[in-house]
């Protein structure tokens, strides 16, 4: 069904259209010129406007062309249900709009007054461990029980998991793209595309149809940061690209916050130099709840361990088994050697305590337990994370 398209973001629709008006030009454009209509009805020109580009504006031969390639784009959008809102609209958000070079028009599949509601960007590793995704997904589905959005970048791993912890609460999500909002990147992420555009928004800077290309990522960050109140870290080595995001949201005025992980894993050194240099530390959705002073903060503590009175009662073997394990995973041999049991006693065992919903196997037979008592089990393998 096509979406009605404002005045103005048709303008800065054109405006995009016309060579030499990418997006950092209308980014800076649109601090300047609110409303775009006052450049293209303009008869003089602004003394800090280009004069290359006040030609390219005032030449009717590539205004009409550029008016007749925003329609074509208007149609496409409009095929797919995809919408514009631009600067100077009242569903722009009202965070992102504080920032220096927020873009005038934002392209969105979804619910787009999602954008104005609490929100909380989770960001991290692609080549996540499983840790790292367990704790991505607890985080989300926590903000989202508390009724905050998750904001993250639907890329592989830690965003992944993000925006699938929120679906999973019944909670919202927002997916910010590294291109056209018609375009499902990455391919495994085609159903968990569509339950964003079903239960939250995706939202872009670019045009449909514009290609996933590498640079549009680290631009694409500063949106991420600027939609929220607060970044979360949740797994990064020190050469991370989610560190660009952090510091983005040191320039834009937000809380950066960090999950720490094993001392000796390169994958959280990232987050370890981000809680050295000031990020506050978070163990869960009531860290970040309670610091940001948003959301029903009396979840803090919901899910994320099992009391010792809630446990099954254990049989001897599987309650000395389970002793002997932490979030990290261990190999059998391991257990074997810690517990002084047979081999085929430990495996018989920790079958018990995977179907108890208390330990998680790994690849190579290794076993550890599960961070919050429960499986974020949101499989790659399905093509949602």
């Amino acid at each position: 069904m096509p979406v009605p398209v404002p005045e103005a973001a048709f303008h800065w629709l054109t405006l995009s259209c016309l060579p030499g008006f990418g997006p950092v030009t209308l980014c800076r454009l649109g601090r300047r010129y609110p409303d775009p209509s006052r450049l293209l009805t303009a008869d003089r020109r602004p003394d800090d406007f280009p004069p290359r580009l006040w030609a390219l504006l005032k030449d009717d031969a590539a205004l009409a062309r550029a008016r007749d390639q925003a329609r074509r784009q208007l149609a496409r959008a409009g095929r797919r249900g995809i919408g514009l809102v631009s600067l100077g609209d009242d569903r722009y958000p009202p965070l992102l709009r504080e920032i220096r070079d927020a873009p005038p028009l934002l392209f969105f599949l979804g619910d787009i007054h999602l954008l104005r509601e609490p929100s909380v960007a989770l960001v991290g590793s692609r080549s996540a461990s499983a840790y790292g995704r367990e704790r991505a997904f607890a985080l989300a589905r926590d903000l989202a029980e508390a009724g905050v959005s998750v904001v993250s970048g639907m890329a592989l791993g830690i965003d992944g998991q993000a925006h699938a912890g929120a679906l999973e609460a019944g909670g919202k999500t927002v997916a910010v793209l590294g291109c056209g909002v018609d375009v499902v990147y990455p391919r495994r992420h085609a159903r968990l595309y569509e339950r964003i555009a079903e239960q939250g928004v995706l939202i872009s800077e670019y045009p449909c149809g514009t290609r996933p290309d590498g640079f549009r990522f680290p631009a694409r960050n500063r949106i991420i940061a600027g939609l929220c109140r607060g970044v979360v870290v949740v797994e990064a080595t020190r050469k991370s690209g989610s560190l660009i995001t952090a510091r983005l949201a040191l320039d834009q005025g937000r809380e950066v916050m960090a999950v720490p992980g094993r001392i000796d894993s390169s994958r959280s050194d990232g987050c370890h130099r981000l809680i050295q240099e000031g990020a506050f530390l978070v163990r869960n959705g009531g860290d970040v709840l309670s610091f940001l002073e948003i959301g029903e903060r009396d979840v803090d503590l919901a899910g994320q361990e099992k009391a010792a009175g809630d446990l099954p009662e254990l049989p001897q073997g599987a309650a000395g088994i389970l002793a002997c394990l932490d979030v990290y995973p261990v190999d059998v041999d391991t257990l074997v050697r810690r517990t002084g049991l047979a081999p085929g006693v430990v495996l018989e065992n920790l079958l018990y305590l995977e179907l108890q919903g208390l330990v998680r196997g790994y690849p190579g037979r290794m076993y550890g337990l599960l961070g919050d008592g429960n499986d974020p089990g949101v499989r790659e393998k399905d093509g949602q994370a």
